[in-house]
């Protein structure tokens, strides 16, 4: 074997070798942030979540919200992303616990049951106003002390929560996507398909609740969205009870 040949031989191992670790290398990073994802959503591989169908306010129970059902396009998606299977269920035939299956509830608790349920005992230190019909009251939000009322397509408020069953290490999540309008509720999952990663470094697996303002609806749909602030222990700890017997 000449030298040229010898070249042209080492020359096609190497690249062969360069390509090899490539495909492995991406195939590791791939699979680690895959692994990263399904543990930060609490679904491995060909496991079931639930995904809590809200109604339309004022509506019929068979009625959705054109922004809600886009809230649930997101969400099918990020589901799909972690290889587990979902289960569609109405706000009111979810009669079950939680932590056995990864949750995901959508809409506020004027039109869904469970999410009612879930702000109650699981987010003591969050009301929303859900008997005012019109006014700034509408739909207001009051965590803690503070009150939260929007501005109708000008500056609407949602939370995004995930929470977690304390002392169980092998609970599943539940994520609660809150808002005052439809639109807002597929802002907080666009949020969350987003900026999964970084919520993940910052919060691990353990319980959070942000209060998200999304910015001029009415021009920008559901993209632009501002993080208010982390209001986790405010959220987990009980209403004042003047305040609660306010709300």
């Amino acid at each position: 074997m000449n030298d040229d040949v010898r070249n042209i031989v080492l020359g096609v191992i190497a690249a062969g070798v360069s390509a090899a670790l490539g495909w492995v290398s991406r195939t590791y990073l791939s699979r680690r942030r895959l692994r990263r994802r399904q543990v930060f959503f609490g679904m491995p591989d060909h496991s079931e979540s639930l995904l809590v169908v809200n109604h339309k306010a004022g509506g019929s129970e068979l009625s959705v919200m054109r922004y809600d059902v886009f809230a649930l396009l997101e969400l099918s998606a990020l589901i799909k992303e972690c290889n587990a299977h979902v289960r569609v269920v109405a706000h009111d035939a979810a009669q079950q616990g939680f932590g056995e299956r990864t949750e995901f509830c959508v809409g506020g608790p004027y039109s869904n049951r469970r999410m009612a349920a879930h702000l109650s005992s699981l987010l003591p230190g969050v009301r929303m106003n859900v008997e005012a019909d019109t006014g700034p009251e509408l739909g207001a939000l009051r965590i803690g002390t503070e009150d939260y009322r929007m501005e109708r397509g000008r500056s609407e408020y949602v939370l995004l929560a995930r929470l977690t069953v304390d002392g169980q290490a092998d609970s599943r999540p539940v994520f609660l996507f809150c808002g005052q309008r439809a639109i807002t509720n597929q802002a907080a999952t666009r949020y969350l398909a987003r900026h999964h990663e970084r919520l993940h470094r910052k919060h691990g697996t353990g319980s959070f609740v942000l209060l998200l303002k999304v910015v001029n609806s009415q021009a920008y749909g559901p993209d632009v969205v501002e993080l208010v602030a982390d209001v986790t222990r405010t959220a987990l700890r009980p209403l004042p009870e003047t305040a609660a017997d306010a709300g």
